[in-house]
């Protein structure tokens, strides 16, 4: 495997950071998880004008244009002879000192990584799975905006240690008013009398790329749809429940702390919402120029 670094592509092994980047140090950088489905990098355009806006909030000048940076994710798939898979890119602060200021970071660091993702098990998209709340909640979004993908993931893997040690795959966080923010690593969807219902952003979710992508789906499919503040009760109660996100792709809930969302089994929305995506995931995207 081929790593994209700084520039250029070097081996596994040999791709390697310095231990004074402030993106090891401190968290400081933003990513983001693109994915390519046969022989197409899908939605490159929107997940780089993200990562732009993430480094824009956090100050972070990228000497790249987009264009530079889009062809390095696709050049680095091309490499590794990728068709579909996951990607990484990730983008630092930079080498700097062993204090926080980011101002003696000289320049950023770039690195891409091709490979395969599974979340998990295939089973799970297929018969679905369970989830529970925890106790860690989401980071308030007046101290980290929601909307900044960086690598400050520390609150997210808490929330992880949680759902890991009470026996399930994935963890619904709440916001510090109690309401639904979004999963680890998931925006979380339900279904009540026929209408499609995700929490809205100032909740605390990411914009998700796969997200927007099923919202688009369902209103051309001509299904209800709105955002609206959630609260477990909500979540007890709805009749259907899936996650989205580039890893995870998407993925049905049939239990939530133990009570089976309506009759246990994948909705047909549910259901009909992952089929469109699956079907759009394979024609959409920016071509990779393999052999």
């Amino acid at each position: 495997m081929k790593i994209y670094l700084n520039g250029e592509f070097v081996e596994k092994d040999q791709a390697v950071i310095s231990v004074f980047d402030h993106g090891l140090l401190y968290g400081d950088g933003v990513f983001e998880g693109i994915r390519a489905y046969n022989g197409r990098v899908f939605r490159l355009k929107e997940h780089i004008v993200r990562l732009f806006e993430s480094a824009r909030a956090i100050m972070l000048k990228m000497p790249w244009s987009q264009q530079e940076i889009m062809d390095a994710v696709v050049q680095t798939c091309a490499v590794n002879g990728l068709k579909s898979g996951y990607i990484r890119l990730v983008v630092t602060r930079g080498v700097g000192t062993l204090g926080l200021n980011p101002y003696l970071c000289d320049k950023p660091s770039i690195f891409v990584i091709a490979d395969s993702i599974q979340l998990y098990p295939k089973e799970m998209y297929e018969k679905g799975m369970d989830v529970v709340t925890v106790a860690t909640i989401r980071n308030h979004p007046a101290a980290l905006s929601p909307a900044i993908k960086s690598l400050n993931y520390l609150n997210n893997i808490l929330a992880k240690i949680e759902a890991i040690n009470a026996g399930v795959p994935e963890a619904v966080m709440l916001n510090s008013d109690g309401y639904v923010a979004e999963c680890t690593g998931d925006n979380l969807f339900i279904v009540k009398n026929g209408v499609l219902i995700t929490t809205p952003i100032s909740a605390g979710a990411l914009r998700g790329i796969t997200r927007d992508t099923v919202i688009e789906l369902a209103k051309a499919a001509g299904i209800p749809f709105q955002e609206q503040t959630l609260t477990r009760f909500d979540l007890f109660i709805a009749d259907e429940c899936f996650l989205t996100g580039t890893a995870a792709e998407a993925i049905p809930v049939v239990k939530i702390d133990g009570r089976p969302i309506g009759d246990g089994t994948p909705g047909p929305i549910t259901k009909q919402l992952i089929a469109k995506f699956h079907g759009l995931v394979q024609t959409e995207g920016e071509p990779i120029p393999l052999p």
